[in-house]
C-alpha cells in the first residue's frame, strides 16, 4: 500500500489528485468547527445525551460520521446523509418508475438524474434543518423568524456544500467523494471515540481486561474479514469460438466474468444508516429532548439504536440494498447477449435465456453470500456491545465503511497507476 502511494506520488497528474483530495478534506475539517450562530455545542450533547454512560444511540453514530459537527454543533452537523437519503430515493424512484429508468438509460441520462438528486438533496437538507430547529428550540437565544432563518439556511447551504465538495473530490479527485467524506469524518472523530469509550470504562467498570482484550481481538478479526469479503469473488468460465475475419483467427481463448461476493460493497451500508437513522432523527428532534415519554417514547424505545427491531430492520435494509445496488449495476440479459455477440459462451450452457438465467442464479447466490457475511458484520458487534452492557457507537458499521472505502480508493488509485504504466509502455 505504501509503496503504492508512493509511486502514485511520483506521478505529477495522480500528486495532484492526492493533494487535491487532501485539500478538500482539509476544508470538510475546517468546517466541524465552524458553529452555526446561536447555538450551545455542550447544551447540544446534553440535549441529544451524546457521549453519556448510557449512550446517546444513533445521534452518537451520526455525530461520527459527521466528523464531529454534529457535537460541535457545526454548519456541517446533518452531514451528508440528506444526499445519500436523496440518492436512495431516486434511485428506488427510477426502478418503479418507468418514464425515470427510460431518462436514466438515455444520452444525458445520468446528468439528469443527478441534477435531480441534489434538488432532493436541498429540499431534505431543509426538512430536516426546520426539524432541527424544533428540537435546538431551548438552545437558540430566541424563536425569531430571523433565527429559525439563520439556523436553517446555515444547516441546509452547509449540506448543500459538502456536496459539492464530494462531487469536486470524484472529478478531481481520488475516489468516490461522498464516501471519502464519511471516511474523513469517521478518522477525524476515532481518538474522540476512544477516549469516551475509555472513560466510560474507567467510570463504571463495567468492562475488565479480559473483555478489553476480547473487543480488540474482534476488531481485528472484523477488519481481517471484511479484507476477505472484499476480495473474495466467484469466476464464471466463458469460452470463445475460433472465427476468421479476413485473413486473421480471432477467439479461442478462454476468459471468465468475475463476480464479488461484496459486489456492491459499502454502499448498503450507508443507506441502511441513513434510511434507518432518518426516522429517528425526526421522531427524537420533534420531541425537543433525548428521553420522550408517551407515545414518542415507545416509538423511540422500538427504533432504539442498537436495540432488537434496530438490529432485525438493520440486517434485512443491508441485504435489501446488496440486492438491489448489484441489481443496478449488473444486467445478466445485457452480458448475456455480449457473450453470445463476441461468439462466446459458457461451458455446459446454452446461448441466450439458458446463459442469462446461469448468470443471474450465480450473481444471486454470491450476493446472498456477500450480504449475509456484510450484515452479519454490521449487527454482531452490536450484540456483543449490548451483552457487556457497554455503548459502542464506534461499531461494525464504523469498520465496514472504514475499511471498504479504504480498499476501494486503494484499488482506485492502483488501477490508475497501471493504466499510466502500460500508456508509457506503448508510448
Amino acid at each position: 500500500m505504501f509503496k503504492t502511494l508512493a509511486n502514485a506520488w511520483k506521478l505529477p497528474d495522480l500528486r495532484k489528485k492526492l493533494i487535491f483530495t487532501l485539500c478538500m478534506l482539509a476544508i470538510f475539517q475546517v468546517g466541524t468547527v465552524i458553529p452555526v450562530p446561536g447555538l450551545d455545542p455542550a447544551k447540544l450533547k446534553e440535549l441529544l445525551g451524546m457521549g453519556s454512560e448510557a449512550g446517546g444511540g444513533i445521534f452518537d453514530l451520526l455525530n461520527i460520521i459527521s466528523g464531529g459537527s454534529l457535537g460541535n454543533a457545526s454548519i456541517f452537523a446533518l452531514s451528508i446523509t440528506p444526499y445519500v437519503t436523496a440518492s436512495i430515493i431516486i434511485q428506488l424512484l427510477a426502478v418503479a418508475i418507468p418514464a425515470l429508468e427510460r431518462i436514466s438509460r438515455e444520452d444525458g441520462g445520468r446528468e439528469i438524474i443527478a441534477k435531480w438528486t441534489r434538488y432532493s438533496t436541498v429540499i431534505l437538507a431543509f426538512i430536516q434543518s426546520a426539524s432541527l430547529y424544533v428540537g435546538f428550540s431551548g438552545l437558540v437565544d430566541s424563536n425569531s423568524p430571523l433565527n429559525f432563518f439563520i439556523v436553517v439556511v446555515s444547516l441546509t447551504a452547509g449540506t448543500a456544500f459538502l456536496m459539492w465538495l464530494g462531487e469536486q473530490i470524484t472529478d478531481k479527485g481520488i475516489g468516490n467523494g461522498i464516501s471519502i467524506i464519511i471516511f474523513a469524518g469517521i478518522v477525524a472523530n476515532l481518538p474522540t471515540t476512544v477516549q469516551q469509550f475509555g472513560a466510560i470504562v474507567m467510570q463504571n467498570g463495567s468492562v475488565n481486561i479480559v473483555s478489553l482484550i476480547l473487543i480488540v481481538l474482534i476488531v481485528l478479526a472484523v477488519v481481517t474479514f471484511v479484507v476477505f469479503i472484499n476480495d473474495a469473488e466467484r469466476r464464471i468460465p466463458v469460452q470463445y469460438a475460433k472465427r476468421v475475419v479476413g485473413r486473421k483467427m480471432y477467439g479461442g481463448q478462454s476468459s471468465n466474468i468475475p463476480f464479488k461476493v461484496a459486489m456492491a460493497g459499502v454502499i448498503p451500508i450507508i443507506f441502511a444508516s441513513s434510511l434507518l437513522s432518518f426516522p429517528q432523527t425526526m421522531v427524537q428532534l420533534f420531541t425537543g429532548n433525548s428521553t420522550a415519554t408517551g407515545f414518542w417514547g415507545k416509538v423511540l424505545s422500538v427504533l432504539n439504536y442498537g436495540g432488537p427491531v434496530y438490529m432485525v430492520l438493520y440486517f434485512i435494509l443491508i441485504i435489501f440494498f446488496s440486492f438491489f445496488y448489484t441489481a443496478m449495476i449488473y444486467n445478466p440479459i445485457e452480458m448475456s447477449n455480449n457473450i453470445k455477440r463476441n461468439g462466446g459462451f459458457v461451458p455446459g450452457i446454452r446461448p441466450g435465456r439458458p446463459t442469462t438465467d446461469y448468470i443471474t442464479k450465480v450473481m444471486n447466490r454470491v450476493t446472498t453470500v456477500g450480504s449475509v457475511c456484510i450484515a452479519l458484520i454490521a449487527v454482531v458487534p452490536l450484540l456483543f456491545a449490548k451483552s457487556l452492557g457497554v455503548t459502542l457507537s464506534f461499531s461494525g458499521t464504523s469498520l465496514l465503511i472504514l475499511v471498504g472505502v479504504a480498499i476501494e480508493t486503494y484499488r482506485q488509485l492502483e488501477s490508475q497507476l497501471l493504466m499510466r504504466h502500460y500508456k508509457s509502455f506503448l508510448d
